[in-house]
């Protein structure tokens, strides 16, 4: 009953913002860009790191000519364990045309069968390449590239935890944008002696398609308060209700899906607490939905997987 109203009296299509609003480019990245091209001469291998629940639409599309050239070429579909396992297959095989090397992972899981890979196959893949201006060197080098807050630095950690059995070596943390500039040499393995250079996240300049720029800051590639939560958490509804995923009912404890991103927020709020004590018109304390917090929950679940195993490409794959 629920997939039928939500086919029939909801959105089916989600009304656009303005482009620029969806747009993020700082400085450092800029710079970070330049600070990698200038570094591959010193790399054997290039992985790139991106977020498995958003694996075409979310790419930096310029990699392949800015990075890539000669170098073996690894693509990293990361949070993999956030997707249902049936999508894997379906999303190798359209990406099969564009890399020939794609890995699964889950980066916080030390014992992933894709972060057993990544190190294996790089080698193999050094080993046969020519390794040009490096051929006499006695070290090897692998740059992690992405968009932000894929899980880069994660990649690293866990790369040097498994093959190294050292500590953590690059910052980790929630909002995109931690890693400023391209690292010094972090050390991954003593025999072979392997290094590997975490790099900040490079995000396309300009984002032509709004829904990308919304599943962009759906998974956090983007800072929430440029594009505003509560838009965000909007897009995430339109979204689920579209995809017929309506799992979020039972989590959020609604009797039924609903559309209106304002009665759902409301509804969060007044579950959860989260008000706000402001003066009315009449200098008299009153009592209000505390609307930001309540997207940014929501938002919240959707980013841990509460809120089900979702693909947000999932309509891109049909």
């Amino acid at each position: 009953m629920a997939g039928k109203i939500a086919t029939e009296t909801f959105r089916s299509t989600f009304k656009t913002i303005d482009k620029d609003v969806v747009r993020w480019f700082p400085g450092h990245m800029g710079r970070g860009l330049k600070q990698m091209q200038q570094k591959l001469r010193s790399v054997d291998c290039i992985v790139e790191v991106h977020d498995a629940r958003i694996p075409l639409s979310g790419r930096n599309s310029d990699f392949k000519y800015t990075m890539s050239g000669i170098k073996p070429h690894i693509l990293v579909l990361n949070k993999a364990d956030l997707i249902e396992n049936k999508f894997i297959d379906r999303i190798t095989n359209v990406l099969s045309n564009e890399y020939e090397h794609i890995l699964f992972t889950n980066c916080k899981n030390q014992k992933c069968r894709g972060v057993k890979q990544i190190f294996p196959l790089a080698q193999e893949l050094i080993n046969k390449s020519n390794r040009y201006n490096r051929s006499n060197e006695e070290d090897y080098n692998i740059m992690i590239i992405g968009v932000p807050n894929v899980g880069k630095s994660s990649l690293v950690n866990a790369l040097r935890i498994r093959h190294l059995k050292k500590g953590k070596a690059s910052h980790v943390g929630a909002s995109p944008g931690i890693t400023k500039s391209v690292l010094h040499k972090i050390k991954m393995c003593e025999n072979p002696l392997f290094y590997m250079l975490d790099t900040p996240g490079i995000l396309t300049p300009n984002i032509n398609n709004v829904e990308s720029g919304l599943k962009l800051t759906l998974c956090a590639t983007i800072q929430d308060h440029l594009v505003g939560e509560k838009i965000v958490a909007d897009y995430l509804l339109y979204w689920l209700n579209r995809q017929q995923h309506f799992e979020y009912v039972n989590y959020l404890k609604l009797d039924n899906p609903t559309d209106n991103i304002l009665q759902l927020l409301t509804h969060i709020s007044k579950q959860n607490g989260k008000t706000l004590k402001m003066k009315d018109y009449l200098n008299q304390y009153i009592i209000r939905p505390d609307l930001d917090s309540a997207a940014k929950y929501m938002l919240k679940a959707f980013r841990n997987g509460d809120l089900g195993k979702i693909l947000l490409d999932e309509d891109l794959l049909e």
